[in-house]
This record gives structure tokens, sequence and C-alpha cells, in this order.
């Protein structure tokens, strides 16, 4: 498919209205000459940040179906941060201010999903996404791509793209055959001053190298993503050389230098840092993907010897990211005095009414379509205990995807293969309550838009898998007190980052160091024949590399498919009707200390 353009470079300039800026008072006829100079000119520059807001447009729990509460009282949603926003506005004049996001916007909530999937965007007089409608109303000036942009495919996003009254930004996002920019790289802002030129501010903006590998299905011979560091570095001077006074990098890539997916790519996940130590003539860098609450981070640059402030606002619209940016006018050219960051806190204001008016009619529809019936447990299923005991509720997750693949496999060469799959404990609350199951009981579940795959794998590289699972627990010696709140997560490990494996049988000997942990691994009651071939049944992101698991990423891909396995636990409880836990729960593998089990 073609990848249209944007035109960005004629639309790129935009000119802010006119503020006029009182300079210092002049200095008395009486004092020296040396004393009297012109007044400073100077200017102050606001500029508001969200990231990773993931659907979040109110304070709503859909998988609950409740407002949002958690622990520490946050509150989320586009439409607490529009009442910050227009406070901000307020208080510094709309004219003064910039509102930039760093990516991730249209996945993450069974919102995003309803526009996606059930009442899509690309249908023909399909509707208004609810994050462009938000995000258009709010008054958004550039917002970069973030990796979850891509989850629906190049279509989707492009749909998206079209309905936006601001760019969508990544000059790391190229065209995989002409290496040429497949979105805009920058946005360019200019803030009038009486009595002095503009103030011309850039944004540069840069989306995060991994979607080659979590979105290699609809990427893959289309877009390219080289590394950060090296696309700022090319595009820096640019801005630059167009007489941009002021340059903010936006950023879907967090600060910490690491990456999930290990060494399959060259470039590094989290290089936002990097590319403020890196690359010269860079003020700002708004940060995303992490999901971490940073509201100020000072990063001097190698080269100039410069200070470059990072925030990154707290995901799902939390937070709000500011950056204050004063200015002086000397020698016919505008200078970056000083700038500094905080985030503000979404819990402190109420919802702007009109983005609740805006678009409650489509959170309603939304909140009908996840509370619709679909089945009924026999008893309650929860995923309190799924770190650290085989839970029965994740094994839900691996018999849908063994019978999906098992049926789709049916008539190829690969049909007398035994199946297993894997499934990841995603969430630490989800529950399927006893009685009625509905839509939002069995997307708590699976909270990602996964897809499934099937993939070629031996027994040797089964166990490997397995091995490198198990690094998420922590060593934790034979007579030592466990406390379940500090086993599991060694390292920093996400929980979407431990896997079950069904169909086998196995132990976890967390006394031992990790790599030297599955202990007793059998297949229908008999030691695994590091021969023996499996179809393996993987979500796309690990199968894709997502978590640097080994083998996975580079095994012959059998089969895969765009329907999300949360629709296809949908099917699965419709058809059945009941959900029994008899139909698909097994012990498939337990905690042991030199053999002792833990629990």
């Amino acid at each position: 498919m073609a990848l249209n353009r944007r035109k960005f470079l004629e639309k790129s300039a935009v000119t802010g209205a006119g503020v006029t800026l009182a300079g210092s008072v002049g200095a008395p006829a009486a004092q020296a000459a040396e004393n009297r100079k012109k007044p400073v000119k100077r200017y102050s520059l606001t500029v508001m940040g969200t990231t990773d807001l993931h659907g979040h447009v109110f304070n709503w729990d859909y998988f609950k179906d409740a407002e949002y509460k958690d622990s520490a009282g946050n509150a989320q949603g586009l439409a607490r941060i529009s009442t910050l926003v227009n406070q901000i506005r307020k208080e510094r004049g709309r004219q003064n201010t910039l509102l930039l996001d760093a990516g991730d916007t249209i996945q993450g909530t069974p919102l995003t999903y309803y526009y996606a999937k059930v009442d899509p965007i690309t249908a023909k007089g399909g509707p208004v996404h609810p994050m462009a409608a938000a995000m258009n109303a709010i008054g958004y000036d550039a917002v970069a791509l973030g990796n979850h942009e891509f989850n629906y495919g190049i279509e989707t996003l492009r749909k998206f793209e079209q309905q936006c009254r601001f760019p969508l930004l990544g000059a790391n996002a190229v065209d995989a055959k002409t290496l040429k920019p497949a979105f805009p790289p920058y946005f360019v802002k200019e803030f009038c001053v009486q009595g002095a030129p503009p103030v011309k501010v850039a944004v540069l903006g840069l989306t995060n190298p991994g979607i080659a590998i979590w979105d290699k299905a609809y990427v893959q011979g289309k877009l390219a993503f080289p590394g950060l560091e090296e696309q700022a570095a090319k595009w820096v001077p640019k801005l630059k050389s167009m007489g941009a006074d002021v340059v903010i990098v936006s950023a879907h890539s967090g600060s910490s230098g690491t990456s999930s997916y290990g060494d399959q790519l060259p470039y590094i996940e989290n290089s936002a840092a990097l590319v403020a130590q890196q690359v010269p003539d860079i003020d700002a860098v708004l940060v995303g993907h992490a999901h971490v609450e940073i509201p100020e981070l000072k990063v001097t640059n190698a080269k100039s010897g410069k200070t470059v402030v990072l925030s990154e606002p707290l995901a799902y619209a939390e937070r709000l990211s500011l950056f204050d940016i004063e200015l002086t006018f000397a020698k016919g050219r505008w200078s970056v005095e000083s700038v500094s960051s905080k985030v503000l806190n979404s819990n402190t204001v109420a919802d702007d009414p009109k983005i609740t008016k805006l678009l409650k009619d489509d959170h309603d529809v939304v909140v009908a379509y996840v509370n619709q019936v679909v089945g009924t447990a026999t008893e309650t299923l929860t995923t309190v205990e799924a770190r650290y005991k085989d839970a029965p509720i994740i094994d839900l997750i691996t018999k849908v995807q063994e019978d999906v693949v098992k049926a789709a496999l049916a008539s190829t060469e690969y049909a007398s293969l035994p199946v297993i799959a894997q499934a990841s404990p995603f969430s630490r609350t989800s529950e399927i309550p006893a009685g009625e199951v509905t839509i939002r009981d069995l997307s708590s579940l699976y909270v990602y838009d996964n897809t499934l795959v099937a993939k070629l794998l031996t027994g040797a590289q089964i166990r490997a898998y397995l091995e490198y699972s198990a690094q998420y627990f922590v060593q934790t010696a034979a007579d030592a007190v466990v406390d379940v709140e500090k086993l599991t997560n060694a390292a920093n490990r996400p929980d979407y980052n431990y896997d079950y494996v069904s169909g086998l049988s196995y132990e976890i000997d967390i006394a031992q160091a990790a790599g030297a942990r599955i202990k007793n691994l059998t297949y229908n009651g008999a030691a695994l024949d590091d021969a023996q071939q499996f179809v393996f049944a993987v979500n796309n992101y690990r199968a894709n590399g997502g978590g640097a698991f080994p083998h996975v990423a580079s095994a012959t891909e059998l089969w895969s498919e765009s329907t999300e396995i949360r629709t296809r636990i949908a099917e699965w409880v419709t058809a059945k009707g009941v959900l029994d836990p008899k139909d698909f729960a097994s012990v498939d593998w337990k905690l042991t200390r030199n053999g002792t089990p833990v629990f």
C-alpha cells in the first residue's frame, strides 16, 4: 500500500497570536552612561505535555464498570487534562503555550478497541476516533507517534491521522524503500513578540525502533524505524538552520538507556536521555513509552556542556508535564536562558464538561458493549496468585490458544504435532466472577491487543525458553521465609515477561541460580525429548521478540492471524456457554526449593 506523505514542509510553520511583553524599566537619566542600555526583551514560553494516553478519555475503568480508583488516589483521562490545560492557558496566555504528546494514543482501552475493530473508523462513513475528537477539542499542537499507534495496522493509523487537526510526528518512521519520512518529522510554531522578531519553536517527533519487532506483521517491507539518536543528529541541525530559537523533542522512548528486545535491533528502545546527551541544541525533551513519572531530569550534553531538561508525565493522563522556558533577546536573536519542568496531577481537578459532553455518547456505547453477557462461570477465577501459582484463569488463555491453533493447522502437514501454548499473568487484579460472565470480565484478563502466532520449536528450545522465563523469580534459599511480595520481578522484570507454558509438566526450583531452575520437565509423562518438535501457540508480541525470549523470534512461523486473543477468548466462552475449570485447568508447573514445593 502506498504511504501518502503529508505535505508537512508547507504546513509546518504556524504563527501564534500576538503578545505584548513589557521590557525592563529604563534606567533613570541621572545614571551613568554605561547603564543607559535598552531594556532586555524577555519571553516566557510554557510547553505542556502528555504521553501514553492509551485511550483514556474519562476517569473510568471499563473492566470494573466503575470510576477508576487506585491506592495512590490517581485520576485518569483527557477530560481532567483538559481542565489543567485550560488553567495553564488562562494563567500564561494561550498565545504563550504549546501542547504536545509523546505517543501511544489509539490503543489501550475497550474504547479504543471498539472504534478500531467493532465500529471501525476505517469503515465508509465510519465514526471519528474519540481520541482524535478529544485531542482536537483540547487543542493539541503536535503528537509524536507511539509504538502502539501501529497495533491496528497502517490503514487505521492513517485514518486517525486524517481525523486529527494536528500533525503526527515521526522523524525516524521512514519509508522502507526510499528511507524518506513517512510522517512529518517536525512541527514549527512562531510566537509573536511586540517590538522583536517572533520566537520560532521547533518540535521534533521521534518514535520507538521496537515497532519493527512488535508490529512486524504490519510494517515489514513498508516502514523502517532507525535509531532516535542518529535521526535527532540529522534533524536538529536542520531545524536550527531554519531559524529555530527553541528545539523541543517529543520522544516515544524512555530515559533508561535499556532495551527489552536485547540485541535483536541495533537501536536502543529507551534512548531519550541519550538523545539529550549526544545531540547538541536540544532545549527540552518530552519523554514517553516507559510509564514512569519524571518531573524533571537534567542531562548534560556531551558536546556543548549545556543542560537539557527532560520530563515524563505519568501514563493514562494521570499527569501533565509543564516546561517553563525563559528566553532573552540580544544581538538580533533569541536565546534560551533557562528551562525547568514539573508535573501537575490530574486528580486535583474535575473533568472538563466540554469533553464530557463531546464524548459521552461514544463512552456509553462502549460501556454497553463490554457489559454484554457471553456465558456463565461455575466458580470465581482470579489472577491474585497467578504470578507464583499455576492459576486456572491463565490456563483458560492457553487452552483457547491451543484450540485455535489446532483448528487452524488441522489440514496442514503440522496437524500431527503436539500444540503447547504460552500466556502471562498480565494483571494482578483480574477476576471472572461466578455467575454471569461479560466481555469486560474477559477483556480484563487479556488487556493487550495481542494476536496469535504458531511457531515451530524443539524440546531443547522450549527448555531454554522456560529457563529464561524462570529468571522472573528472586533466588530464595531453601530455609528462607517466603514473602510473595518479594518473590517475583527479579531484575525489575515485569509480570508480562513471565510465561506459563501449557501441555508440559515442570518445576521451577527458585533455590537455584537463574539458568538452572527447570526441573523434572516432562511431556506425556516422559522426560522431554530435546529433538521433539512442538507447535508453539504464542502471542505476536512474544513471537516478534518482545521480552527477548530465546529462539521464538527466529523460529519458523507456521500460521498467524489478525484477530485479537481477547476476542478468541470471548468466542470460546460464548460457544461453551458455561465456563467450568474442568474444561481447561491443569496444574502444569509449581515452584520448589531443592525439590520441596514452596506452596
